[in-house]
Protein backbone atom coordinates (compact mmCIF):
# COMPACT_ATOMS: atom_id res chain seq x y z
CA UNK A 1 0.00 0.00 0.00
CA UNK A 2 1.50 3.17 -1.16
CA UNK A 3 0.35 6.75 -2.09
CA UNK A 4 -2.70 8.05 -1.84
CA UNK A 5 -4.03 5.20 -0.82
CA UNK A 6 -1.69 4.64 2.04
CA UNK A 7 -2.50 8.63 2.71
CA UNK A 8 -6.21 7.68 2.62
CA UNK A 9 -5.20 4.74 5.07
CA UNK A 10 -3.60 6.73 7.46
CA UNK A 11 -6.38 9.46 8.06
CA UNK A 12 -9.55 6.34 8.27
CA UNK A 13 -7.44 3.80 9.73
CA UNK A 14 -8.71 4.68 13.35
CA UNK A 15 -11.96 4.80 12.24
CA UNK A 16 -11.53 1.65 10.25
CA UNK A 17 -10.14 -0.43 13.10
CA UNK A 18 -12.91 0.77 15.56
CA UNK A 19 -15.22 -0.53 13.50
CA UNK A 20 -13.76 -3.58 12.54
CA UNK A 21 -13.02 -4.01 16.31
CA UNK A 22 -16.85 -3.82 16.85
CA UNK A 23 -18.04 -5.93 14.08
CA UNK A 24 -16.44 -8.65 15.34
CA UNK A 25 -17.31 -8.23 19.15
CA UNK A 26 -20.68 -8.33 17.81
CA UNK A 27 -20.12 -11.30 15.51
CA UNK A 28 -18.91 -12.80 18.99
CA UNK A 29 -22.36 -11.64 20.62
CA UNK A 30 -24.76 -13.05 17.86
CA UNK A 31 -22.95 -16.70 17.72
CA UNK A 32 -23.13 -16.93 21.57
CA UNK A 33 -27.06 -15.51 21.39
CA UNK A 34 -27.86 -17.74 18.53
CA UNK A 35 -26.24 -21.08 19.64
CA UNK A 36 -28.02 -20.76 23.37
CA UNK A 37 -31.40 -20.64 21.26
CA UNK A 38 -30.76 -23.52 19.41
CA UNK A 39 -29.76 -25.18 22.41
CA UNK A 40 -33.15 -24.37 24.10
CA UNK A 41 -35.12 -25.12 20.44
CA UNK A 42 -33.52 -28.69 20.62
CA UNK A 43 -34.08 -28.92 24.89
CA UNK A 44 -37.86 -27.83 24.25
CA UNK A 45 -38.18 -29.88 20.96
CA UNK A 46 -39.67 -27.10 19.45
CA UNK A 47 -40.90 -27.98 16.21
CA UNK A 48 -40.26 -24.31 14.80
CA UNK A 49 -41.30 -25.56 11.36
CA UNK A 50 -45.10 -25.76 12.41
CA UNK A 51 -44.69 -21.98 14.77
CA UNK A 52 -44.97 -20.03 11.23
CA UNK A 53 -47.79 -17.45 10.96
CA UNK A 54 -49.84 -16.14 13.56
CA UNK A 55 -52.07 -19.12 13.21
CA UNK A 56 -49.28 -21.63 13.34
CA UNK A 57 -49.86 -25.43 14.53
CA UNK A 58 -47.24 -24.72 17.95
CA UNK A 59 -48.06 -25.64 21.16
CA UNK A 60 -46.86 -25.18 24.53
CA UNK A 61 -45.61 -21.97 26.31
CA UNK A 62 -41.76 -22.74 25.29
CA UNK A 63 -42.29 -21.19 21.47
CA UNK A 64 -43.72 -18.12 23.44
CA UNK A 65 -40.53 -18.12 25.85
CA UNK A 66 -37.99 -18.36 22.95
CA UNK A 67 -39.82 -15.42 21.11
CA UNK A 68 -40.03 -13.26 24.37
CA UNK A 69 -35.93 -14.04 24.80
CA UNK A 70 -35.06 -13.91 21.60
CA UNK A 71 -37.40 -10.84 20.16
CA UNK A 72 -35.56 -8.22 22.13
CA UNK A 73 -32.21 -9.10 21.04
CA UNK A 74 -33.16 -9.20 17.39
CA UNK A 75 -34.31 -5.79 17.72
CA UNK A 76 -31.43 -4.29 18.99
CA UNK A 77 -29.57 -5.82 16.22
CA UNK A 78 -31.76 -4.53 13.67
CA UNK A 79 -31.88 -1.39 15.01
CA UNK A 80 -28.37 -0.96 14.63
CA UNK A 81 -28.01 -2.59 11.05
CA UNK A 82 -30.77 -0.01 10.04
CA UNK A 83 -28.96 2.51 11.58
CA UNK A 84 -25.79 1.77 10.42
CA UNK A 85 -26.51 3.82 6.55
CA UNK A 86 -27.24 7.29 8.61
CA UNK A 87 -24.18 6.43 10.82
CA UNK A 88 -21.91 5.78 7.88
CA UNK A 89 -23.16 8.69 6.05
CA UNK A 90 -23.11 11.34 8.87
CA UNK A 91 -19.60 9.86 10.38
CA UNK A 92 -17.68 8.72 7.78
CA UNK A 93 -19.04 10.32 4.49
CA UNK A 94 -19.60 13.87 5.57
CA UNK A 95 -15.90 14.35 6.68
CA UNK A 96 -14.93 12.37 3.35
CA UNK A 97 -14.36 15.95 1.93
CA UNK A 98 -15.79 18.19 4.55
CA UNK A 99 -13.15 18.07 6.77
CA UNK A 100 -10.16 18.44 4.36
CA UNK A 101 -12.22 21.59 2.38
CA UNK A 102 -12.83 23.09 5.81
CA UNK A 103 -9.41 23.14 7.19
CA UNK A 104 -7.85 23.63 3.24
CA UNK A 105 -5.51 20.28 3.97
CA UNK A 106 -6.65 19.12 0.45
CA UNK A 107 -4.34 21.46 -1.36
CA UNK A 108 -1.29 20.29 0.91
CA UNK A 109 -2.18 16.51 -1.30
CA UNK A 110 -2.68 18.42 -4.33
CA UNK A 111 1.13 19.53 -4.15
CA UNK A 112 2.58 16.65 -4.30
CA UNK A 113 1.58 15.82 -7.57
CA UNK A 114 -1.62 13.50 -7.39
CA UNK A 115 -4.57 14.92 -9.36
CA UNK A 116 -7.53 16.03 -7.58
CA UNK A 117 -9.86 12.93 -9.10
CA UNK A 118 -6.78 9.77 -7.78
CA UNK A 119 -6.82 12.00 -4.09
CA UNK A 120 -10.54 11.45 -4.26
CA UNK A 121 -11.17 8.18 -5.57
CA UNK A 122 -8.34 6.67 -2.82
CA UNK A 123 -10.53 7.82 -0.18
CA UNK A 124 -13.84 6.77 -0.95
CA UNK A 125 -12.47 3.87 -2.66
CA UNK A 126 -11.73 2.50 0.64
CA UNK A 127 -14.69 4.57 2.61
CA UNK A 128 -16.78 2.10 0.28
CA UNK A 129 -15.04 -1.00 0.27
CA UNK A 130 -15.19 -0.87 4.29
CA UNK A 131 -19.06 0.04 4.29
CA UNK A 132 -20.03 -2.42 1.68
CA UNK A 133 -18.15 -5.15 4.10
CA UNK A 134 -19.47 -4.26 6.86
CA UNK A 135 -23.30 -3.37 6.33
CA UNK A 136 -23.07 -6.90 4.55
CA UNK A 137 -21.57 -8.81 7.28
CA UNK A 138 -24.38 -7.03 10.11
CA UNK A 139 -27.09 -7.92 7.82
CA UNK A 140 -25.93 -11.73 7.44
CA UNK A 141 -25.46 -11.11 11.19
CA UNK A 142 -29.25 -10.73 11.89
CA UNK A 143 -30.39 -12.93 9.14
CA UNK A 144 -28.73 -15.67 10.27
CA UNK A 145 -29.82 -15.37 14.07
CA UNK A 146 -33.36 -14.63 12.60
CA UNK A 147 -34.05 -17.42 10.74
CA UNK A 148 -34.74 -20.02 13.00
CA UNK A 149 -37.26 -18.01 14.33
CA UNK A 150 -38.50 -16.11 11.48
CA UNK A 151 -41.86 -15.39 10.75
CA UNK A 152 -42.62 -17.30 13.77
CA UNK A 153 -46.29 -16.87 16.26
CA UNK A 154 -45.63 -13.12 17.86
CA UNK A 155 -42.23 -12.73 16.80
CA UNK A 156 -40.56 -10.74 14.51
CA UNK A 157 -42.00 -11.37 10.77
CA UNK A 158 -40.51 -10.23 7.18
CA UNK A 159 -42.34 -7.05 6.81
CA UNK A 160 -41.11 -5.70 10.19
CA UNK A 161 -39.00 -2.65 10.42
CA UNK A 162 -36.57 -4.58 12.40
CA UNK A 163 -35.70 -7.09 9.90
CA UNK A 164 -37.27 -5.54 6.10
CA UNK A 165 -34.83 -2.40 6.80
CA UNK A 166 -32.08 -3.97 8.27
CA UNK A 167 -31.32 -7.14 5.40
CA UNK A 168 -31.31 -7.91 2.12
CA UNK A 169 -29.63 -6.23 -0.88
CA UNK A 170 -31.68 -2.59 0.25
CA UNK A 171 -29.51 -2.70 3.66
CA UNK A 172 -26.27 -2.60 1.69
CA UNK A 173 -27.33 -0.24 -1.16
CA UNK A 174 -28.93 2.36 1.57
CA UNK A 175 -25.45 1.89 2.84
CA UNK A 176 -23.57 3.08 -0.60
CA UNK A 177 -26.25 5.91 -0.29
CA UNK A 178 -25.69 7.28 2.73
CA UNK A 179 -22.01 7.39 1.88
CA UNK A 180 -21.95 9.04 -1.24
CA UNK A 181 -24.76 11.64 0.04
CA UNK A 182 -22.79 12.40 3.10
CA UNK A 183 -19.65 12.65 0.54
CA UNK A 184 -21.83 14.70 -1.88
CA UNK A 185 -22.89 17.13 1.34
CA UNK A 186 -19.14 17.70 2.61
CA UNK A 187 -17.86 18.83 -1.17
CA UNK A 188 -20.94 21.18 -1.48
CA UNK A 189 -21.59 22.49 1.83
CA UNK A 190 -18.03 22.85 2.74
CA UNK A 191 -18.64 22.67 6.13
CA UNK A 192 -18.71 19.44 7.99
CA UNK A 193 -21.64 20.07 11.02
CA UNK A 194 -23.48 21.39 8.14
CA UNK A 195 -22.68 18.31 5.90
CA UNK A 196 -23.39 16.13 8.96
CA UNK A 197 -26.93 17.66 9.66
CA UNK A 198 -27.48 17.73 5.81
CA UNK A 199 -26.72 13.79 5.54
CA UNK A 200 -28.74 12.96 8.34
CA UNK A 201 -32.16 14.24 6.99
CA UNK A 202 -31.26 12.87 3.23
CA UNK A 203 -30.70 9.44 4.57
CA UNK A 204 -33.28 9.18 7.46
CA UNK A 205 -35.90 11.28 5.22
CA UNK A 206 -35.20 8.46 2.35
CA UNK A 207 -35.82 5.53 4.48
CA UNK A 208 -39.05 7.15 5.92
CA UNK A 209 -40.30 7.98 2.77
CA UNK A 210 -40.33 4.60 1.35
CA UNK A 211 -41.42 2.53 4.17
CA UNK A 212 -44.48 5.38 3.45
CA UNK A 213 -44.66 4.41 -0.02
CA UNK A 214 -43.47 0.91 0.05
CA UNK A 215 -47.07 -0.88 -0.58
CA UNK A 216 -47.48 1.53 -3.84
CA UNK A 217 -44.85 -0.35 -5.61
CA UNK A 218 -47.10 -3.90 -6.09
CA UNK A 219 -50.80 -5.15 -5.34
CA UNK A 220 -51.55 -7.17 -2.94
CA UNK A 221 -52.89 -10.69 -3.83
CA UNK A 222 -56.87 -11.06 -3.41
CA UNK A 223 -57.68 -14.15 -1.37
CA UNK A 224 -61.02 -15.55 -1.91
CA UNK A 225 -63.27 -17.73 0.02
CA UNK A 226 -66.97 -18.99 -1.03
CA UNK A 227 -70.17 -18.72 0.99
CA UNK A 228 -69.29 -18.30 4.60
CA UNK A 229 -66.21 -20.45 4.79
CA UNK A 230 -63.58 -19.94 6.79
CA UNK A 231 -61.34 -17.62 4.99
CA UNK A 232 -57.59 -18.82 4.21
CA UNK A 233 -55.03 -18.48 7.19
CA UNK A 234 -52.68 -15.07 6.60
CA UNK A 235 -50.21 -17.26 7.50
CA UNK A 236 -46.77 -15.70 6.88
CA UNK A 237 -47.93 -12.85 4.67
CA UNK A 238 -48.60 -9.23 5.81
CA UNK A 239 -52.31 -8.06 5.62
CA UNK A 240 -53.36 -5.26 3.43
CA UNK A 241 -55.71 -4.01 5.92
CA UNK A 242 -58.15 -5.11 3.25
CA UNK A 243 -60.95 -7.07 3.67
CA UNK A 244 -64.65 -7.59 3.13
CA UNK A 245 -67.69 -9.56 0.95
CA UNK A 246 -68.05 -10.81 -2.90
CA UNK A 247 -71.72 -10.14 -4.26
CA UNK A 248 -73.12 -11.82 -6.91
CA UNK A 249 -70.85 -10.58 -9.70
CA UNK A 250 -67.64 -11.03 -8.50
CA UNK A 251 -67.40 -7.82 -7.22
CA UNK A 252 -65.74 -6.41 -3.98
CA UNK A 253 -67.43 -5.20 -1.81
CA UNK A 254 -65.07 -2.94 0.87
CA UNK A 255 -67.25 -3.33 4.41
CA UNK A 256 -65.93 -5.77 6.55
CA UNK A 257 -68.72 -4.81 9.04
CA UNK A 258 -71.83 -5.25 6.20
CA UNK A 259 -72.08 -8.50 8.24
CA UNK A 260 -70.75 -8.59 11.50
CA UNK A 261 -71.15 -9.69 15.01
CA UNK A 262 -72.76 -6.91 16.56
CA UNK A 263 -76.15 -7.75 18.66
CA UNK A 264 -79.13 -7.56 16.24
CA UNK A 265 -77.43 -8.88 13.14
CA UNK A 266 -77.99 -12.15 11.91
CA UNK A 267 -75.49 -14.66 11.94
CA UNK A 268 -73.07 -14.93 8.84
CA UNK A 269 -74.41 -17.21 6.69
CA UNK A 270 -77.78 -15.76 6.75
CA UNK A 271 -76.59 -12.20 6.39
CA UNK A 272 -74.57 -12.93 3.39
CA UNK A 273 -77.77 -14.62 1.97
CA UNK A 274 -79.93 -11.65 2.40
CA UNK A 275 -77.12 -9.19 1.10
CA UNK A 276 -76.75 -11.23 -1.51
CA UNK A 277 -72.91 -12.07 -0.65
CA UNK A 278 -71.46 -14.84 -2.30
CA UNK A 279 -67.98 -14.94 -0.83
CA UNK A 280 -65.38 -13.46 1.73
CA UNK A 281 -62.10 -11.72 0.38
CA UNK A 282 -58.85 -10.44 2.21
CA UNK A 283 -56.01 -9.28 0.73
CA UNK A 284 -52.32 -9.47 1.81
CA UNK A 285 -48.80 -9.46 0.87
CA UNK A 286 -47.14 -12.52 0.67
CA UNK A 287 -43.61 -13.74 1.80
CA UNK A 288 -42.76 -13.29 -1.66
CA UNK A 289 -42.95 -9.56 -2.07
CA UNK A 290 -39.89 -9.47 0.16
CA UNK A 291 -37.59 -9.46 -2.38
CA UNK A 292 -39.67 -7.38 -4.80
CA UNK A 293 -39.68 -4.64 -2.37
CA UNK A 294 -36.01 -5.49 -1.48
CA UNK A 295 -34.84 -4.86 -5.08
CA UNK A 296 -37.05 -2.21 -5.90
CA UNK A 297 -35.60 -0.09 -2.83
CA UNK A 298 -32.22 -1.20 -4.28
CA UNK A 299 -32.35 0.20 -7.41
CA UNK A 300 -33.63 3.28 -5.95
CA UNK A 301 -30.98 3.48 -3.40
CA UNK A 302 -28.15 2.68 -6.13
CA UNK A 303 -29.82 4.43 -8.51
CA UNK A 304 -30.14 7.85 -6.45
CA UNK A 305 -25.77 7.09 -5.24
CA UNK A 306 -25.21 6.80 -9.43
CA UNK A 307 -26.92 10.51 -9.72
CA UNK A 308 -24.94 11.88 -6.45
CA UNK A 309 -21.44 10.42 -7.28
CA UNK A 310 -21.98 11.91 -11.32
CA UNK A 311 -22.07 15.28 -9.09
CA UNK A 312 -19.29 14.65 -6.90
CA UNK A 313 -17.24 13.94 -10.30
CA UNK A 314 -18.67 17.33 -11.66
CA UNK A 315 -18.06 19.47 -9.05
CA UNK A 316 -13.95 17.67 -8.83
CA UNK A 317 -13.47 17.87 -12.26
CA UNK A 318 -14.09 21.70 -12.56
CA UNK A 319 -12.09 22.38 -9.71
CA UNK A 320 -15.07 24.11 -8.21
CA UNK A 321 -12.88 23.81 -4.27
Amino acid sequence: MKGTLWLAWRQQRTLILVGAALLVACAAWVAFQRADMMAYISDHHIDTANCKGWDGDCRGDAAYRLLQDTTGPLRALGSLSAALPVLIGVFWGAPLLGRELESGTWKLALTQGVGIRRWFLSRFSLALGCALVGSAVLAGLLVWWWEPVSNMLDGLYWHDGFIFNATGPAAVACAVFGLVAGTAAGLLLRRTVAAMGATLVAVAGLRVLLTAVRHDWVSPVVRRSQGDSARQYIGTAESAGDFGFIDRSGNLVHDAAACGWSPGLPDMKTCMAQKGFTGRFYAVYPTSDFWVFQWIETAIFLGLAAVLMALICVVLRRRVV
